[in-house]
């Protein structure tokens, strides 16, 4: 059985309860769409489906991606097909932008954010989401994984400012979440029996995540941040 099967056999609330990444994603996006005034332009880069359209019904939402993640996804809602480092849109164009899990999949990854500044309105906002500890996925298009560090030398040397960067979760969310991906590994009805073996212990882990403080072994990182206004002085990288 495979992992989204598994996924599949978990009551709504334990799937909230355990995919504590994906819940987490989701109400960033939330939370980024409610936070923007209606009519906004949103470019969402890097829209795979466009799952978080239905997210952004008061704004003008645009999604672009390369098309090449998935070869069962369906690209045919996408605004356009285009390539992160070369937006086919002029300088200063949307109002907010949001970088959902993509970041991995470009090899070029400060030079899409770079791109994603060019894009912004000053003023505008980018919501960006991507992983830290997480298995290849995607392959062969899966080159990077990220640090605070790292995201916030990028982000800085792109120009951006009022950089936030969360990590979503910590050591005993990671533990659990890699309990849950072992069944992936027991070949068919073995499958269900080692879900058997090791949900108890998975369920139980995110219990004690207060213990962990610095949360360096998360599953990724949530980041927001600002392309400054006109009238400041760094709102050119």
């Amino acid at each position: 059985m495979s992992y989204r099967g598994v996924q599949s056999l978990l009551p709504g609330f334990v799937r909230r309860y355990v995919l504590h990444f994906e819940t987490a994603i989701a109400d960033a996006v939330d939370a980024f769409a409610a936070s923007l005034p209606a009519d906004a332009r949103v470019l969402d880069a890097g829209a795979g489906e466009g799952q978080y359209a239905d997210r952004f019904k008061s704004q003008r939402y645009t999604g672009v991606d390369l098309g090449i993640g998935d070869e069962a996804w369906n690209y045919g809602q996408l605004s356009a097909i285009a390539d992160l480092l070369a937006l086919p849109f002029p300088d200063n164009t949307f109002d907010a932008s949001l970088n959902v899990v993509t970041l991995e999949h470009v090899r070029e990854p400060l030079q899409v954010i770079v791109e994603l500044h060019r894009a912004l309105r000053p003023g505008g906002k980018l919501l960006l989401i991507v992983p830290h500890e997480w298995e290849e996925h995607q392959q062969p298009h899966d080159y990077f994984r990220y640090t605070r560090y790292g995201l916030d030398y990028m982000l800085t040397k792109a120009g951006f400012t009022a950089i936030d960067i969360r990590p979503v979760g910590g050591f005993f969310r990671l533990l659990s979440r890699r309990l849950f991906n072992a069944a992936q590994f027991f070949p068919g009805p073995l499958s269900i029996l080692a879900l058997l073996f090791f949900a108890p212990a998975a369920l139980l882990m995110p219990m004690f995540e207060p213990l962990d403080k610095q949360k360096n072994f998360t599953l990724g990182f949530i980041c927001t941040c600002q392309k400054p206004p006109k009238n400041d002085a760094r709102s050119s990288p």
